[in-house]
């Protein structure tokens, strides 16, 4: 079963407050939780943070647009 946008903005929502400010994860970590074969929801995870209003996406310590990153992101608490 495919998890909705809700269910994958609570994944995100959870793995944020959990590691709390200063503390990053890669968006992997949420694909996991909510999958298996999570590979196929990395699109989805990186359109969810880009709209979730507690997270922010970085590259090397910068703010960066989850949806044009090129490359591995890490996400964090706004």
């Amino acid at each position: 079963m495919t998890p909705s946008a809700e269910e994958i903005a609570a994944v995100l929502s959870d793995l944020a407050f959990e590691r709390g400010r200063g503390k990053s994860f890669c968006p992997s970590e949420a694909a996991k939780r909510l999958a298996v074969d999570w590979r196929p929801l990395m699109a989805r995870v990186r359109e969810a943070a880009a709209a979730h209003p507690h997270v922010v996406a970085t590259r090397k310590g910068l703010v960066v647009d989850p949806l044009s990153a090129k490359g591995p992101i890490r996400l964090t608490l706004r």
